[in-house]
């Protein structure tokens, strides 16, 4: 993993990065005004220095690798994950690059698949930690695209079904792709000594507690597979972990103020320290990001969602 070694800021990295520019500013207005519900003049920043700079990079690996690339990327609640797939997707369309973004969530175990699974392991009340996905349905398909095969089934999730419990709806088929942007909460997170746990922050406070994170430690291991097919791995990094409880609310008490049905500060707090204690962003993502052999590239996310990186 060491595409993001040479330097980006040459001279003609810049005039590419300025006809770009030019070429996406029509779409990229629609989309932050239809889809972000935000002024254009408030992302030019975030598109000329992160975004513009970061597609050129991808659809330079591509050439290189002369296979379709898969990129992973590591963010966890509210840090953006969703947004800028749409965004370099868009932009890479305009370099003649066809993108798939796909989610670990559209990974899950079917409904009944996870009804099954609860039962077995009651503390997997939610659907997201380590064991509700179906790992070879992800292996499958990034293999076969790896290997340039096309079109792929691209399996898709329908969060709203069953009352928000969600289940598996109608493949995507898909053809000649380029790219693929892999996001996901704990996408490319490897299991840790399972001795860290002894003395974790919280929310992991019991022994219960202790016991649940190990578990979920193990069962990382199987996710490993998966994460060699990458070929490298962007995290989105808040500066305090703790910002995500933060962004969770304030998106839920948006919802609820436009009339649509939202969580309570209180069952935010307990959904949001559910995924901590499974997997621990001070613990599985703090010292990843230290990790120049794991991560190709960290993008800092401040309180304000401000977001920097060096190339």
């Amino acid at each position: 993993m060491n595409f993001w070694a040479s330097d980006a800021d040459t001279t003609e990295q810049q005039q590419t990065a300025a006809g770009l520019l030019n070429s996406i500013l029509p779409t990229f207005n629609t989309f932050c005004q239809t889809k972000l519900h935000k002024s254009p003049a408030d992302m030019l920043a975030v598109l000329q220095d992160l975004w513009l700079p970061l597609a050129i990079k991808l659809a330079s690996q591509r050439r290189e690798l002369g296979r379709p690339l898969i990129q992973g990327i590591l963010g966890g609640q509210g840090t953006g994950k969703t947004t800028m797939c749409q965004v370099l997707e868009l932009i890479l369309q305009h370099l003649g690059y066809r993108t798939l973004c796909l989610s670990l969530d559209d990974l899950y175990k079917t409904y009944s698949d996870r009804l099954a699974l609860t039962q077995q392991d009651p503390r997997l009340i939610w659907r997201g930690p380590p064991g509700t996905h179906d790992l070879d349905l992800g292996l499958n398909l990034l293999e076969q695209i790896r290997q340039g095969k096309s079109p792929v089934s691209v399996p898709r999730f329908d969060k709203s079904a069953y009352n928000g419990a969600g289940d598996r709806t109608t493949p995507e088929i898909v053809k000649n792709i380029d790219i693929v942007l892999f996001e996901g909460w704990f996408v490319g997170v490897r299991p840790i000594d399972p001795d860290v746990f002894n003395h974790a922050p919280p929310p992991i406070l019991t022994e219960e507690d202790r016991v649940f994170a190990r578990d979920m430690n193990q069962r990382l291991s199987e996710y490993l597979p998966l994460w060699q097919l990458l070929d490298s791995l962007i995290v989105l990094y808040p500066t305090d972990y703790r910002c995500s409880m933060v962004w969770r609310q304030q998106a839920e008490q948006q919802m609820i103020a436009s009339g649509k049905l939202g969580m309570s500060d209180t069952q935010i707090e307990e959904f949001v320290n559910y995924f901590w204690r499974s997997l621990h962003p001070e613990l599985f993502i703090t010292p990843l990001v230290k990790s120049p052999a794991a991560v190709d590239l960290v993008i800092s996310i401040n309180s304000d969602h401000s977001m920097s990186a060096k190339f």
